[in-house]
């Protein structure tokens, strides 16, 4: 029996000991008492959460089964140093990753569960005896409802299946839709057909016929000049002149103009409808070839909605057999057909794809199969691939179309393994493109870096000369050079007056030499002119 029970609250971590003889359950009108329970069940030690933000964390932390550093030491300072206790704790994940981190025996029966249904109840007197100033008889309470928004808020937020939920909640709309927009389209010819019944006859449109009604409202004011606001809306001359005539002709009632404003009112409303029902078909056809590209490229956007609606999500879809696709839409009569022993129906949503009605009624169940085994390929490259493309899907469409033509005239189709390495050759192919595309980009640039830093460079020595040049000029009339420029004249000038000391006359090595330190402006001439003369 577990001696310690971990429990884990919204204002923070508890940690409450049981006596060994005390057995919950027993009595539980015992149990509902604090002051007796709180005689068997102590607490032993508490650790408040410093703000909310904090508490998400650990909680979330806790439901994915990760013990947090303050958990851990929490515990640490806190149970005895006894190898022989057991600690309770409500969660399966949590009690493996305490028994890791900790090494202790951890412990989750009916007996740990009960006497932490109890410790929740008495939780919030067990908070005020520890500390009546700091914790207030409804702050428990307080704190639950707000961690338990911030929780469901974080998980709605961070939900993997976000974008599946969108195409199933548009999916579901555009269903019924369809219902709502037939039933009103047929309440409105019913409606307007007392006033003028050979209307219904001449425009089998629905949505045409709401537009009609709009337009004419009393049959009595259709005249010749309307005829051509009619062409308009009915896109036929024929058609609106036919409308004419039969309008001078009705046998219609009567209908005055309060009716006439309701029916007008009701037929925009169906216009309306239909226009929404358009957009909402496009954007759903938009998002399927966004999410579900290869699904969409087998058996098209609507349909890949309906699988993924009728499966819940694409994760779900990508984990089914293909067996399970074949049936999906069908459960019932799947069930029906094993409780009666009777012959299982062969598909189920998949019964108003296009493929189907293509197929001879005897290869209906085939193609049907043939179909949901590329779905299940389809939805899995969907869900787990890092850059999805329907690549794939358009070659398991062709696949598809070779197989209805095998079955029709025995023409035998190419191998899968065949189709899938065209596949991976024309990605391949496409990527190394865009890598020789890259690769180019980079490597103008590169150019145009080394373009940049040689012009740099050839600027820098450019200014270099001009300040050497600068330097070298004659800057006073002591006759005073730089260091730099001195030079090599200034050799010339110095074995010069050597000359002059080795020869017979002093004086002109003395000359010599100066001419040598003269011809420092001139580099090279003035080593050459303190040689001849000094020497």
């Amino acid at each position: 029996m577990a001696q310690y029970i971990l429990f884990e609250n919204a204002s923070g971590y508890a940690l409450f000991h049981r006596l060994e003889d005390f057995e919950i359950g027993q009595d539980q009108e015992a149990d509902l008492l604090f002051e007796k329970f709180s005689s068997k069940v102590s607490l032993k030690g508490f650790s408040a959460f410093e703000s909310s933000q904090e508490a998400l964390e650990e909680i979330n932390k806790i439901t994915e089964g990760v013990c947090s550093t303050k958990l851990l030491n929490f515990l640490e300072t806190n149970l005895p140093n006894d190898k022989g206790i057991i600690l309770g704790v409500v969660d399966d994940k949590l009690k493996v990753a305490l028994h890791e981190a900790l090494s202790i025996t951890c412990s989750r029966n009916s007996s740990v569960d009960e006497t932490i249904r109890a410790i929740r109840y008495h939780f919030p007197k067990f908070l005020r005896r520890l500390d009546k100033d700091t914790f207030k008889k409804d702050d428990v309470v307080k704190t639950q409802l707000g961690l338990g928004h911030a929780y469901s808020r974080a998980k709605i937020k961070f939900n993997v299946h976000q974008a599946d939920n969108i195409i199933i909640q548009a999916i579901s709309l555009l269903d019924t839709l369809e219902k709502d927009l037939n039933l009103f389209a047929m309440r409105v010819r019913e409606w307007y057909s007392w006033h003028f019944p050979e209307l219904i006859k001449l425009v089998s449109d629905n949505v045409m016929y709401a537009r009609v009604v709009k337009y004419i409202q009393a049959k009595e004011t259709m005249t010749k000049e309307r005829v051509p606001g009619l062409t308009e809306v009915v896109s036929d001359e024929n058609l609106a002149k036919d409308i004419l005539e039969a309008a001078k002709t009705s046998m219609g009632t009567e209908i005055n103009d309060i009716d006439l404003i309701n029916i007008t009112r009701f037929a925009d409303r169906v216009v309306e409808l239909a226009r929404f029902r358009k957009s909402l078909h496009s954007y759903l056809t938009e998002k399927m070839r966004t999410v579900c590209p290869n699904v969409s490229a087998v058996v098209g956007e609507m349909m890949g909605a309906r699988l993924v609606a009728a499966a819940g999500s694409l994760l779900n879809l990508a984990k089914a057999p293909a067996s399970t696709v074949q049936l999906l839409g069908a459960e019932k009569a799947l069930f029906r057909a094993i409780r009666t022993k009777s012959n299982t129906p062969k598909y189920g949503v998949l019964f108003n794809s296009s493929w189907l009605s293509k197929a001879k009624d005897k290869d209906k169940g085939r193609i049907a199969r043939f179909i949901s085994n590329k779905c299940s390929f389809a939805s899995r490259l969907d869900a787990f691939s890092e850059k999805p493309t329907d690549k794939f899907g358009m070659k398991f469409r062709e696949q598809v179309e070779e197989r209805l033509k095998f079955y029709a005239t025995g023409e035998l189709p190419r191998r899968n393994y065949d189709v899938m390495q065209e596949v991976l050759q024309e990605i391949k192919r496409e990527s190394q493109s865009d890598d020789n595309m890259e690769t180019d980009g980079s490597n103008q640039k590169t150019e145009e870096v080394k373009e940049e830093a040689e012009n740099n460079v050839q600027e820098q020595q450019e200014s270099t000369n001009e300040e050497n040049e600068m330097e070298t000029e004659y800057t006073s009339p002591k006759k005073t050079w730089t260091k730099a420029d001195r030079g090599k004249g200034g050799r010339g000038g110095d074995r010069g007056g050597r000359g002059g000391r080795g020869g017979k006359d002093r004086g002109r090595g003395g000359r010599g030499g100066d001419r040598g330190g003269r011809g420092g402006d001139r580099g090279d001439r003035g080593r050459g002119r303190g040689r001849g003369r000094g020497w």
